[in-house]
């Protein structure tokens, strides 16, 4: 039945962000082509902005992070996150009916789905593993689930070929197709099974005040302040690969007139280098029981530091910004065959962080999980939505400073945490992080 469920978890996020994460690298472009009034594509009186929507869904999902553990603890986890995928359909909605009001009403919800859907898997997932299995599964769920990246992309990448503009009609009809996969994978949440093994296993559920009052202090313990470094990093990164990447891209001119498709094939390939990470990590996932989660997150490391100066020698330095011209080059002129095989590091590397970040709150903080998945999501989403905000205006070589930065501090945290906690288990003790009032209580 565990088993079932992580199975049926992956495919249910890999159908309902099949939507989002591919209207995620596109959006910019599509708003960009419905602001222009000699586009096919102009909708008179709109002037959503793509990286803005993006800021006020992550604004919002860092807030609403600590609404997350009560509401789960209310709902439980399988109903919350069918209510919180039924928000990602209604943002998606709002692309056959653009408006800049709506755009930024249905990002705002969407915040608060994101908060509640994302916490509700991570208890999920912990809930259906146990300390053997975690890093596998934790492997399997991100693989099928951000798969959704590159299924989404081959579609639109087909749509979207040969065109200098997003017209109304293919607009409309990406938005039709990714608008029905969502709601398919919503209504398939249904068929994940309960886990009345929780129940006897865990604790007994908890008043809302009561859960908030305990992730704020689970937040306050060492391990967890060390690893919010790294989760802060993973929202930086984010930021790069869905988003800042792919614009840059789009808006590279000397690309040409290809660079608007080359932009989904951006998106296909960090979805590649995404499964294929996550794929490997859950296959062998045994070996990181055995040998420790840093190798992989130093693997990460290292790929990502080769992607960020990969863009750095290939992309021209105001492409996140507006379209460049024909001149506009980087230290080297721009090859697309770079370009995409920075885009599957970005993914691959992406996965490296996240499956074992999934890993270690799902294993070494199992009788904390959904105050640990919630805080996670709070740190990567508070500096996602700060980079969607400055995305606008910071040119691409200080948005690489910042990753760049980020990566190495995280990366260090997130190694010393798990040298301690390895460290303690072969000394005998088993906390992990669990705060001293709890260890008296038991």
């Amino acid at each position: 039945m565990k088993q079932f469920n992580v199975f049926m978890l992956g495919l249910c996020f890999m159908m309902v962000f099949t939507g989002f994460n591919t209207m995620g690298g596109i959006q910019t472009l599509i708003f960009d082509s419905a602001k222009d009034k000699n586009s096919g594509g102009y909708v008179e009186g709109f002037t959503g902005e793509g990286y803005w929507s993006l800021a006020t869904i992550y604004m919002v999902f860092t807030a609403a992070n600590w609404i997350a553990p009560p509401i789960v603890n209310i709902l439980g986890p399988r109903l919350t996150m069918i209510v919180g995928a039924t928000t990602y359909g209604l943002f998606i909605a709002q692309l056959l009916v653009l408006n800049t009001i709506l755009l930024y009403a249905a990002s705002a919800l969407l915040g608060v789905g994101a908060a509640i859907i994302w916490t509700a898997q991570g208890n999920f997932l912990s809930l259906n593993s146990d300390d053997s299995t975690i890093s596998r599964n934790s492997g399997i769920f991100w693989a099928m689930s951000i798969s959704s990246g590159f299924i989404g992309n081959i579609f639109v990448y087909f749509q979207f070929q040969g065109k200098e503009d997003i017209d109304k009609d293919t607009r409309n009809l990406v938005g039709i197709v990714l608008l029905s996969v969502t709601a398919a994978g919503t209504v398939l949440m249904l068929v994940l099974r309960p886990t009345p093994w929780a129940e006897t296993e865990g604790e007994p559920k908890k008043s809302p005040i009561q859960a908030l009052k305990d992730s704020a202090k689970f937040l306050l313990t060492k391990d967890m302040m060390m690893l919010s470094v790294t989760f802060f990093y993973t929202g930086i990164q984010l930021n790069i690969w869905s988003a800042v990447y792919g614009t840059c891209i789009g808006f590279t001119h000397a690309f040409g007139e290809e660079r608007k498709a080359l932009t989904t094939i951006n998106g296909i390939f960090v979805g590649v280098g995404e499964v294929l990470g996550g794929g490997i990590f859950g296959i062998f996932g045994n070996l990181t029981v055995k040998r420790g989660r840093d190798p992989i997150v130093i693997l990460g490391f290292v790929l990502s530091m080769v992607a960020y100066f990969l863009a750095f020698l290939n992309l021209p330095n105001e492409s996140p910004l507006r379209e460049t011209e024909a001149w506009e080059t980087a230290f080297i002129e721009p090859n697309k065959y770079l370009a995409i095989f920075t885009s599957f590091l970005l993914g691959f590397s992406d996965a490296c962080f996240n499956t074992q970040i999934y890993s270690i709150l799902g294993g070494s903080f199992k009788e904390d999980s959904v105050s640990a998945f919630a805080i996670f999501k709070f740190m990567q989403s508070a500096a996602a939505s700060a980079a969607f905000w400055y995305s606008p205006f910071v040119q691409l070589y200080w948005q690489l400073l910042i990753a760049v930065i980020l990566d190495v501090v995280g990366t260090v945290c997130f190694c010393s945490v798990e040298w301690r906690r390895n460290k303690e288990i072969e000394g005998g003790d088993n906390s992990c992080g669990v705060p001293e009032e709890r260890k008296v209580e038991e």
